[in-house]
């Protein structure tokens, strides 16, 4: 046999070994991946009406100018919310996990606001946790639409400290890994509660 023969015989053997290595690793991490736990951590960033609410315990706290603007939102025809949710992952296998999407709704209350995908490689390190941020965007006049202003209003700032009830966060996550080119995925739930006011629409 030539030695050309024998070079590439060699390397398609490497190559066969290397993709062999490479299908196992995808798979090792995405049974890695599914006994994984999930929790959300905390919110953050609330803005409600380009206000950041994140300290703002009642809506008499606001100042002229940032009354002015959420009465001015509320009145006219979108009142923009935006916060952080921080996911946390937790890997306690003793290799890592990965996943090549997540896809995401968010409840609140049991309410729908919001769905969303983070198209990044997410991976997590043997016995170890990530954080994974969730920026979310939603128009609270179009979902709570019927809803009177001033309920809106409270179930915006019921997010922020308003209120005596917690308010309750649910995460519809669905993550997907590829392995060989096809995409294999799982829905399921993570819930929390925030003791941060009223929850309850009117």
């Amino acid at each position: 046999m030539s030695k050309t023969l024998v070079f590439s015989a060699v390397v398609l053997t490497a190559a066969l070994l290397l993709q062999s290595c490479g299908v196992l690793r995808q798979v090792q991490e995405a049974q890695n991946f599914a006994r994984c736990q999930f929790r959300l951590k905390t919110v953050d960033r609330i803005r409600v009406a380009d206000i950041d609410v994140q300290n703002v315990k009642s809506k008499s706290d606001l100042n002229l100018l940032d009354a002015g603007k959420l009465g001015l939102a509320l009145a006219g025809n979108s009142l923009p919310l935006t916060l952080r949710l921080n996911v946390e992952a937790q890997n306690p296998n003793s290799s890592a996990a990965a996943m090549n999407r997540l896809e995401w709704t968010m409840f609140i209350d049991d309410i729908q606001m919001v769905t969303g995908a983070v198209s990044d490689r997410i991976e997590i390190p043997q016995n170890s946790s990530a954080l994974v941020p969730l920026d979310i965007s939603v128009d609270l006049l179009k979902v709570l639409s019927g809803k009177s202003a001033e309920t809106i209003a409270n179930f915006a700032f019921n997010l922020a400290g308003e209120g005596g009830k917690p308010t309750r966060f649910m995460l519809r996550i669905k993550p997907t890994i590829t392995i060989l080119g096809s995409d294999y995925s799982q829905s399921f739930d993570v819930r929390t509660e925030f003791t941060s006011g009223r929850s309850i629409l009117q």
